[in-house]
């Protein structure tokens, strides 16, 4: 596969800014003196059961960094503490800051809407009042500061004057283990992607991204794309499969109709199917290729092939 030329996240690559400031405070042995964040401040981190945010608290924790966990249930697993928090129950909002006061970071992923602003502004301008220093966010590679959905939640950040950072990851590695189904019982991976390459990237590696954001000590107040370190089209991608697993797998194309039917069967309102879909589309166009040495990318670790052979039982069939 090709790969791109940016460095590694942990090396000098764009995101040194936020890696390099961050690197006193991930020491083996905290400075307790010089660094009061580890010390004293919490960071509460939303949606903290899902793939990006659990890998987050871990790095946060193996750190001594404290953390509390936001869940609808309000359960986390141990070590975690967790609070009831919900994006649609604006009563839920005052829950972390009565659970601990010494919150002042915090991870925000959205919720899945079409207008997640109107739900997320009141919890931010609540968490600032609370003491709330810095953020980062988690939008998307094609999502612009000011463009629709998570966009308008990244101009809103910028537009207060809080320390922030916006992480724009591409296509999520482990998606082809939360939606194994095709592959598992057609042996064969849909997309209007057509031959346009992705730089796949891992959960773990996002999250190291937002760990170095949160606890560098001076935040970037700026977005970056996160990336894996190499390109892969669907087709790469079922050649490699049919490797790993001992029988073909295929990519087969679909039309734009037959997307936004197969996002719709899953749950998805029809307009964001039908954002999703134009997504996907721009792949085909080069988009995500595209950022492959841009400046602002932060390029992760994890490779795709080394996660397909080591989960290769997720797609045995029964």
């Amino acid at each position: 596969m090709q790969s791109p030329s940016v460095h590694s996240i942990n090396g000098l690559s764009p995101g040194c800014v936020i890696s390099s400031l961050a690197s006193k405070n991930t020491a083996a042995t905290p400075c307790r003196d010089e660094c009061q964040f580890e010390t004293i401040m919490t960071t509460l981190i939303t949606g903290g059961t899902g793939k990006t945010g659990s890998a987050l608290a871990r790095l946060l924790h193996a750190t001594d960094h404290p953390v509390l966990i936001a869940t609808r249930r309000g359960a986390a697993p141990e070590p975690f503490k967790a609070v009831t928090f919900d994006w649609h129950n604006p009563s839920t909002f005052e829950n972390p800051f009565k659970t601990d006061p010494s919150i002042d970071r915090v991870f925000l992923v959205a919720p899945d809407d079409m207008e997640p602003l109107a739900h997320m502004k009141p919890f931010i301008d609540l968490a600032v009042s609370k003491g709330v220093k810095r953020f980062v966010l988690i939008t998307a590679t094609q999502v612009d500061k000011g463009g629709p959905i998570y966009g308008k939640v990244h101009q809103y950040l910028a537009d207060i004057g809080v320390d922030y950072t916006v992480l724009r990851p591409t296509w999520f590695i482990e998606n082809f283990g939360s939606y194994s189904q095709g592959i598992i019982e057609n042996d064969e991976i849909t997309s209007v992607t057509k031959d346009g390459r992705i730089p796949f990237i891992g959960v773990e590696d996002i999250a190291k991204a937002a760990f170095d954001a949160l606890v560098a000590e001076k935040s970037p107040n700026t977005d970056y794309y996160v990336i894996g370190p190499e390109l892969w089209s669907y087709n790469e991608v079922a050649a490699a499969l049919t490797e790993i697993l001992g029988r073909k797998i295929t990519h087969r194309s679909l039309t734009d109709e037959e997307q936004i039917a197969f996002y719709q069967s899953i749950g998805l309102p029809k307009e964001y199917a039908v954002l999703l879909n134009a997504s996907e589309a721009r792949v085909a166009e080069g988009v995500e290729e595209a950022i492959v040495g841009n400046p602002k990318a932060i390029v992760g670790k994890v490779k795709l092939r080394d996660y397909l052979e080591a989960n290769k039982d997720l797609w045995k069939k029964a």
